[in-house]
């Protein structure tokens, strides 16, 4: 039997939804109280979600734990922002447009992660982005937010084209446009052993590209990194709920995925290079959203490749990390300036050289291998990835960098091995209702694991010897992004251009060196 979804859990965005009617009839005037219905909704969301979570567990049918993870989700990141938004936003106008667009968006976003019908899904994921559209364009007076929301408008109607075409082809493969239709036609074709038929490779591929380009992956990427113009509790929304959906609507089409070598072969390349040049750039900023930016840019990339290698428990486990990381990161972002001010007084730790820096790495997959030696004792049912292992050794080596604290360090290591381990347990129980998929082609495993052993060579000889040749020369390429985002804001224009922007005021203004204005 397929899961299906909570009852109650489909009421979430009708729930959202509803909080317009009274936000709209609302004076203008009375800015107070009008928040008063979207923090009524925000907390009704969130009991709603508890609720439907206990129906789940009391009801005999399976449940779309998928569905009710990301409802989750989404209920918390709505609370926390609508409460954000309500103070950061005190003394400004347009409170009700803003508002009007926030609920808009939240509505969207959890009919995404809550419909069960195809069409319903493409639908409620283009209404989200053109909602996101008036939150980034609500300073109309700011030529770069004009700019920055244009050439999000033009990537994302592209993804929409690919979108319709790909749910078309679907629902023409599957008979019907439910989600367990499309998800069981493919399963069985797997279970016969017959290859998926051209319209389902096409399907994939074109869900490849829509995530691509709503995900900000490289060359593409460039309003995601130029969009600090919009208020801050809009960029945690964009980079902890809007970016992810791409990663989400993956993870239903796993089946799918897992028998197109094309898709696959496209996710592990544009994701893995998007990680690789991003996390390079990242290191050349000094604005702290800024570097954000660059990080989730980088952050999408490796949650593609993990979806392109077939590790969708790793996927879900980052999808879910990076959504809470980010709206915490952006949210308290303002508080940057007393940690810096606090670490000033501190006295500089010396760079690391980049033997240690390889003894890390070396440190941190010896505790991986025994952690898999562990593993395989205790929960030989279910190995772990050899994909997942690597990549896991490459994030916890700088974790092993405390010099002169070896017990500090090895405990470190080991509460974040078992943190991981809890929620890949987590993932494993939450994607339970997947049957058993093929692994991903050997080619692209080693493709991977290459792109993150560069990666982490290329920034230990930058830290350890950043006056070194290959850093000098490197340097300039990666501050200017590596000119990809020039190139495409130039077509863009060429085929659209940005309608007349509002002249700004002469004002004196300040320079932040080491960063493009």
């Amino acid at each position: 039997m397929y899961p299906t979804l909570s009852y109650l859990a489909t009421w979430l965005p009708w729930l959202y939804a509803l909080a317009l009617v009274p936000v709209a009839l609302w004076s203008a005037r009375l800015t107070k109280s009008l928040w008063c219905a979207g923090r009524l909704a925000a907390i009704a969301g969130v009991a709603l979600v508890l609720a439907a979570l206990l129906q789940a567990g009391l009801d005999d049918q399976p449940a779309d734990r998928l569905g009710l993870a990301m409802a989750s989700l989404v209920s918390l990141l709505a609370l926390v922002i609508v409460e954000f938004s309500a103070r950061y936003l005190q003394g400004e106008s347009g409170q009700r447009r803003y508002l009007l667009a926030l609920l808009g968006t939240l509505a969207a976003v959890a009919l995404v992660v809550t419909s069960r019908d195809l069409y319903a899904l493409v639908a409620a994921w283009i209404v989200s982005s053109l909602c996101l559209h008036q939150l980034l364009t609500f300073y109309p007076d700011r030529p770069m937010a004009l700019v920055v929301a244009h050439k999000k408008f033009i990537a994302s109607r592209l993804a929409d084209v690919c979108l319709l075409v790909a749910s078309v082809l679907l629902v023409r493969a599957a008979g019907s446009s439910e989600l367990a239709a499309v998800t069981e036609q493919v399963t069985l074709r797997l279970q016969q052993g017959s290859a998926l038929g051209w319209d389902l490779q096409l399907a994939a591929v074109l869900l490849v590209l829509t995530v691509t380009l709503k995900s900000a992956q490289l060359p593409v990427h460039g309003w995601l990194i130029q969009v600090m113009e919009a208020p801050t509790p809009v960029s945690a929304l964009l980079h902890a709920g809007l970016v992810n959906l791409g990663g989400f609507v993956l993870l239903r089409f796993a089946p799918l995925l897992s028998a197109a070598p094309v898709a696959q072969t496209l996710l592990v390349v544009i994701g893995g290079l998007t990680a690789v040049l991003a996390a390079l750039v990242m290191m050349t900023r000094i604005s702290i959203k800024v570097r954000l930016a660059w990080s989730t840019c980088a952050q999408m990339g490796f949650m593609l490749l993990e979806i392109g290698l077939g590790l969708y428990e790793l996927a879900l486990v980052h999808l879910l990390a990076h959504s809470l990381y980010k709206a915490h990161a952006f949210l308290a972002s303002g508080e940057t300036v007393l940690q810096v001010r606090h670490h000033a007084l501190q006295p500089a730790r010396p760079a690391p050289n980049l033997a240690a820096l390889l003894l890390a790495l070396l440190l941190a997959a010896l505790a991986v291998v025994l952690l898999d030696q562990l593993w395989r004792h205790f929960v030989p049912a279910q190995p772990l990835p050899l994909e997942a292992l690597a990549i896991l050794a490459v994030g916890l080596a700088p974790w092993c960098l405390r010099r002169g604290q070896p017990f500090y360090a090895a405990a470190t290591l080991a509460a974040l091995l078992s943190l991981y381990l809890l929620w890949h347990l987590a993932a494993s129980w939450i994607l339970a209702s997947h049957e058993p998929l093929p692994d991903a082609p050997l080619a692209l495993s080693v493709l991977a694991l290459g792109l993150f052993l560069v990666l982490y060579l290329l920034q230990a000889w930058i830290v350890a010897r950043p006056q070194d040749a290959l850093a000098r020369r490197l340097y300039p390429a990666a501050f200017a992004g590596f000119f990809l985002d020039e190139h495409f804001t130039r077509l863009t224009f060429r085929l659209w251009p940005v309608r007349p922007l509002p002249q700004r005021p002469q004002q004196a203004t300040l320079t932040v060196i080491g960063e493009r204005p």
